[in-house]
C-alpha cells in the first residue's frame, strides 16, 4: 500500500506555521510499512480541497489528512471530502452529543457553528477525539477498476491528531493491511568531508533506484546523510536486512563516515576527547562562536570542552590572546601563520591539551589575486597542525561549513593519535 498526507490550512499554506504533522504521520505510516510517496499542502478553499482530495484518491491507497474539522467558516474539510467521494453529509447525533456534554463539562453554551462538527460523510465511521471537540472521518472510497481507497481526516491541533491516531487510526490500518504488513525501518548514517555527488559516486551501486535496501543521499549544511530503509515481516530481521549495506557503506567511505543517526560532529568530537582524557579550548575569528555553541550543547557527553573566544579585528587577537602585534602586521589576521599562534596561545589560556583556531574569512573583493583562503590550526603538546580552505559563496554558508571542517579537523587528529597508539 502506499499513501498520501494532506496538510489543510491558510497557516500551513502562507508559511506562517510549519507542518509538523506531515512529518510525523510519514513516520508512523512508515513503521507500519506503508509507503508515503505524497505530501499536499492546501489552503482553506473548498475548491482548491475538492481538487486535492480527488488526486489522492486517484493515485494513493491510504489518504490521511490534518485540519479543517473545526467548526467555523474556514473549516471546510468535511464537505470537500463529501463533494469529492459523491457522497451527502449527515448527522451522527453520538458525536453531537458528545460535543455538547465537553462545553457543559467546562460551563459553557455551545454555539450553534459546532453542529457542523457532528456532521460526516455518509457511509463514514466516526474517530473518537477524546480530548477535542472535533471528531475525525474514517471513509471508505470506491475507485475506478474496483479498487478501493481509504481516507483518515484528522483535527489540525498535534496532541489530539496524535492520540486519535494511537487510539484508532493505527490499529485500523494494521487490520486492512492483513498479511501484507511489514515493518519498515530506517538507519541514518552522518557523512562530512566530501561533496554529494562525490560521495554518491563512491557509492555508485547503493544508491541505485530499486534496490533493497534503500539508500537515500541528503545533504544539509554540509553533512551528508545516508538514510537506509529496509522491509521485514518484523523489527529485526528489518534491521538485519540493512547489515550487508551499512558495512559496505563502512568500507567505501572509512573516515568520511562520523556517526548514525542524531550525531553531529560536535557530539562525536565530545566522546573522543572524553575517551581519550583530553580537553578542548577554541578561538573563533570567523565562525561567529558556532564551535563553543555546538561544543556547549553536548556538554552532557563529557566536560572535555573547556571553553573558548570569539575575536572580531587585530585588536582583539592582540589584546585578549597576546597574539604580536608585529606577526599581525607582517602576516596579516587572515593567515595560517596567525591562526597557529592563536592555537597555541588559547591552548595555554584555557589550560587545556588541544587548542583549535579558526582565522578570519577572507574580505570580498573582485580583485583575483586578493586571498580566497581561511585557516584552521589545531596546537596540541606534540606540536602545531594546520589547513587551509577555500572561501566560496555566502558567509552564512561557510560559517557553519568551516565551524564543521575545523571539528572535523579534531576528529581526524584524534583517529590518527588512536592509531599511533594501537
Amino acid at each position: 500500500m502506499n499513501a498520501e498526507v494532506i496538510a489543510i490550512g491558510d497557516e500551513l499554506t502562507s508559511g506562517q506555521r510549519l507542518d509538523t504533522n506531515s512529518q510525523w504521520l510519514s513516520e508512523q505510516l512508515g513503521d507500519l510499512g506503508i509507503r508515503v510517496v505524497f505530501h499536499s499542502t492546501v489552503a482553506d478553499d473548498l475548491d482548491s480541497n475538492v481538487r486535492v482530495f480527488l488526486s489522492a484518491l486517484d493515485r494513493a491507497d491510504i489518504v490521511i489528512a490534518t485540519g479543517g474539522l473545526g467548526p467555523t467558516a474556514d473549516d471546510l474539510t468535511r464537505q470537500a471530502l463529501a463533494q469529492a467521494t459523491g457522497t451527502r453529509l449527515v448527522l451522527d447525533q453520538d458525536s453531537l452529543e458528545h460535543i455538547r456534554a465537553r462545553f457543559a463539562r467546562s460551563g459553557r453554551d455551545m454555539p450553534k457553528s459546532n453542529d457542523i462538527q457532528a456532521m460526516f460523510p455518509e457511509g463514514s465511521r466516526v474517530i473518537p477525539n477524546p480530548d477535542g471537540t472535533a471528531p475525525g472521518i474514517d471513509l471508505q472510497v470506491n475507485r475506478d477498476g474496483g479498487r478501493k481507497a481509504r481516507v483518515f481526516a484528522l483535527p489540525g491541533v498535534p496532541a489530539e491528531m496524535r492520540q486519535m491516531w494511537d487510539d484508532t487510526v493505527a490499529q485500523a490500518l494494521r487490520n486492512c493491511s492483513g498479511d501484507r504488513q511489514q515493518v519498515i525501518r530506517h538507519r541514518r548514517i552522518k557523512c562530512f568531508g566530501a561533496g554529494e555527488s562525490h560521495l554518491e559516486q563512491m557509492l555508485p551501486d547503493l544508491i541505485r533506484r530499486g534496490r533493497s535496501p534503500s539508500v537515500g543521499i541528503t545533504a544539509h549544511q554540509a553533512t551528508i546523510t545516508l538514510r537506509i530503509t529496509a522491509a521485514g515481516e518484523t523489527e529485526e530481521r528489518a534491521l538485519a536486512a540493512m547489515e550487508p549495506t551499512i558495512r559496505s557503506i563502512h568500507e567505501a567511505l572509512g573516515d568520511l563516515v562520523f556517526g548514525e543517526g542524531d550525531d553531529e560532529l560536535h557530539h562525536v568530537v565530545t566522546r573522543m576527547l572524553v575517551e581519550s582524557q583530553a580537553t578542548l579550548a577554541t578561538v573563533e575569528c570567523g565562525s561567529g562562536g558556532l564551535i563553543a555553541h555546538w561544543m556547549e550543547s553536548a556538554a552532557q557527553f563529557g566536560n572535555a570542552y573547556l571553553g573558548g573566544l570569539t575575536l572580531l579585528g587585530q585588536n582583539a587577537s592582540r589584546d585578549l590572546l597576546d597574539v604580536p602585534q608585529s606577526l599581525l602586521e607582517s602576516e596579516g589576521l587572515v593567515s595560517e601563520m596567525v591562526a597557529r599562534d592563536m592555537a597555541q596561545r588559547v591552548r595555554q589560556r584555557f589550560g587545556a591539551s588541544w587548542g583549535l583556531a579558526v582565522s578570519p574569512f577572507p574580505s570580498p573583493s573582485t580583485d583575483p589575486k586578493a586571498p580566497s583562503r581561511y585557516y584552521i590550526a589545531m596546537a596540541t603538546d606534540t606540536g602545531v597542525h594546520s589547513k587551509s580552505s577555500t572561501f566560496l559563496g555566502h558567509p552564512d554558508i561557510w560559517r557553519e561549513r568551516s565551524g564543521k571542517q575545523a571539528l572535523d579537523f579534531v576528529r581526524h587528529e584524534l583517529l590518527r593519535e588512536r592509531k599511533v597508539v594501537s
